[in-house]
């Protein structure tokens, strides 16, 4: 059984970090993309970050650059999330995603999710 768990959430003040870290146990093999959304209240689920096992490539909304970091640990089957500067329009709930080779921004492409995490920025 696949699973995906999150952690790292919480409430922080505007221009705080935080980082969130996802743990995936089971068949981590079909792990080679790590990927992180989230869905802002009364809103749609959107693309933040994702990180390929093989050659590290990272991609990463337009919205978060320079202030996030997404990256993994293969040994702990771990990636995170390091979220700097974070404003009040992050607030949201984090997902982390798994997915199989050169899997993008696309959502659909992503097998496997855990069952988020809340951030929330104060201002």
């Amino acid at each position: 059984q696949v699973q995906l768990v999150e952690s790292g959430g919480g409430l922080v003040q505007a221009g705080g970090s935080l980082r969130l870290s996802c743990v995936a146990s089971g068949r981590t093999f079909n792990f080679a993309t790590m990927g992180w959304f989230r869905q802002a209240p009364g809103k749609e689920r959107e693309f933040v970050a994702r990180i390929w096992t093989s050659g590290g490539s990272t991609d990463y909304a337009d919205s978060v650059k320079g202030r996030f970091t997404i990256s993994r640990d293969n040994a702990k089957a771990t990636a995170y999330l390091q979220m700097n500067s974070l404003k009040p329009e992050d607030t949201a709930v984090y997902y982390c995603a798994a997915g199989p080779v050169r899997t993008t921004w696309n959502q659909n492409q992503y097998n496997y999710w855990g069952q988020g995490t809340q951030v929330t920025v104060s201002s």
